[in-house]
């Protein structure tokens, strides 16, 4: 790979509209990225500025880092750009589903879609994912050590797919979560390599990949299938879904059915599971803000089980405030991409169509000018309105605009639902105190399992 030149953009309060000039090897980044992802986009953030522009030919990409530039791509200029599409490996596994559609395919599935996820039906959830939640902890047993990581991935799963299929996945498929795991693992590993053998190729790693795949369709089609037009009326996900229709009245194919159920398992489950996990991570470090929560959580709901109107932020305060904080630090979706589809302005300059441009939340989560001591788990902060209000984009665990993760009300209220039970039931002592490490894959993961010794209450 070829050098290549980056074109900085400094920070406006430094050099409004003058543009300094760096060599940086391709390559280089390259590795940098692939060793440190994280630790890249941030240092080369703090360096050079809210935009920074990187070129080998006639491929250039822009990061950005500033809520500003920001809120263009997301939100004012939201038509010029489209999301890249995926890697085919990807694709394969989610087909046609609204994380890898673009354009009119994308919008007509998004408002089929959209009235599963409305918060009138989120509510009516609760209770589901309540039951769900005791039915797990039934498990658990004072003063033993849990995996929490895998504790909230099996827990997360379950109430997605419960959700969505109105059944117990567990029984009837026990290795769905596996082989979608498996699938997506690959897809992200096959991404970030330079170097790959061809899909097609029967090596060990493509068997299992296409395996994974297989099991995965045939699980998903067979529980599809499965419905009838004289079975009980329902009211999960999948009951909406092909009750939907479309503008010319038209449902949804078997195969959008299946893409949209893989692509709402993976959405409905992984960054739920993550963000609970890195929250036990974060109030096993913080015994105060443990305290702080539990007593919340007592004086309103007095030992009775939680409803949506319960979590809402008007009385759970603090516990949204422990959600939003944890989201902050670490956001599931750590990077995000577009590509502009025309000539767009950003910032003093104009750039051309076919720019790519990256977006990280974890960076703009972690910087001291939108959030001060950004480092700090400080639920607290967002207690203050003007905090909140300050700089809307400064905080986007959730993208937002028109492509606004459609599942943030079932994911919100779902993870408030589930802190609180389990906080009411158990208190939790980290078995190691050992700083928090990442794994940024498909989601901002533990590098380690967090493990914990929970006691009864």
């Amino acid at each position: 790979m070829s050098e290549a030149q980056a074109s900085v953009a400094s920070r406006p309060q430094v050099k409004p509209s003058s543009l300094s000039r760096t060599p940086w090897s391709l390559l280089d980044l390259y590795r940098r990225l692939d060793r440190d992802p994280l630790g890249t986009l941030t240092d080369v953030a703090r360096e050079a500025g809210d935009i920074v522009e990187f070129h080998a030919g006639p491929i250039r990409v822009l990061l950005l880092s500033g809520p500003d530039h920001i809120a263009d791509v997301l939100v004012k200029q939201q038509r010029l750009f489209v999301k890249p599409r995926g890697p085919l490996v990807a694709a394969r596994v989610l087909g046609k589903g609204l994380l890898t559609t673009e354009g009119p395919v994308w919008l007509r599935s998004r408002r089929m879609i959209q009235p599963a996820f409305h918060r009138q039906t989120v509510a009516r959830m609760d209770s589901a994912i309540v039951a769900m939640t005791e039915r797990h902890l039934a498990r658990w047993r004072d003063g033993e050590v849990r995996d929490l990581t895998e504790d909230m991935s099996a827990l997360a799963f379950a109430i997605a797919a419960d959700n969505l299929f109105g059944a117990d996945v567990d029984r009837v498929h026990p290795d769905l979560l596996k082989n979608l795991t498996r699938a997506m693992r690959h897809a992200h590993h096959r991404t970030k390599a330079i170097l790959r053998w061809p899909g097609w190729l029967p090596t060990p790693n493509n068997r299992a990949f296409l395996l994974a795949v297989r099991q995965l369709d045939a699980a998903v089609t067979d529980m599809i299938g499965q419905r009838s037009s004289k079975d009980p009326p329902r009211h999960d996900v999948l009951a909406t879904l092909m009750a939907a229709r479309d503008a010319e009245g038209k449902p949804l194919t078997t195969q959008e059915l299946r893409d949209h159920t893989h692509t709402l398992l993976l959405a409905g489950h992984e960054t739920t599971a993550t963000t609970l996990a890195w929250m036990w991570q974060l109030l096993g470090s913080h015994p105060d803000a443990h305290r702080q929560l539990e007593q919340e959580l007592d004086g309103v709901l007095a030992g009775a089980p939680p409803t949506a109107a319960d979590v809402d932020p008007q009385r759970l305060p603090y516990l949204n405030a422990v959600i939003a904080e944890t989201l902050r630090l670490y956001p599931p979706v750590w990077v995000m991409a577009r590509r502009a589809a025309a000539p767009v302005e950003l910032g003093t300059h104009t750039y051309p169509a076919g720019t790519w441009v990256v977006m990280s939340p974890w960076v703009v989560h972690r910087d001291a000018r939108f959030h001060p001591n950004p480092t700090a788990f400080q639920p607290e902060r967002w207690l203050d309105a003007g905090h909140r209000h300050a700089l809307p984009l400064s905080y986007f665990p959730f993208g937002a605009g028109p492509r606004l993760c459609i599942g943030r009300p079932f994911a919100l209220t779902e993870m408030a639902l589930v802190a609180a039970i389990l906080l009411q039931r158990f208190r939790f002592t980290l078995a190691a105190q050992r700083p928090a490490e990442v794994e940024p894959l498909i989601t901002l993961r533990p590098k380690h399992a967090i493990r914990a010794t929970v006691s009864a209450r």
